[in-house]
């Protein structure tokens, strides 16, 4: 199960799980769309993965379900990301 972040790990904005802008790779690293867009060009800086809209969980699931309050916050350091970014923006994610 999702654990639902809430927020970006990389400017920590806030993302709620009603938002339609949280992006999550296969590892559920969670990032905001404008990151995902503008900073990691669709890569994951932990896993060199592609990025997915994160589903909404449902309110009535909320109870039993809760979502993470858990922050990640880890700004993405540029100078390491560079090379990660290199080797995997030119491949689809469904290719690396």
């Amino acid at each position: 199960m999702l654990e639902i972040r809430p927020t970006c790990e990389n400017c920590n904005v806030s993302l709620p799980n009603t938002s339609n802008d949280a992006m999550i790779c296969t590892f559920e690293c969670t990032f905001c769309k404008d990151c995902v867009d503008t900073v990691l060009e669709n890569v994951c800086p932990n896993c060199g993965g592609g990025f997915e809209k994160r589903p909404i969980r449902p309110s009535g699931y909320l109870d039993k379900y809760p979502i993470s309050s858990k922050v990640m916050h880890k700004p993405v350091q540029q100078s390491v990301f560079k090379d990660i970014l290199q080797k995997f923006k030119s491949i689809k994610p469904n290719n690396r």
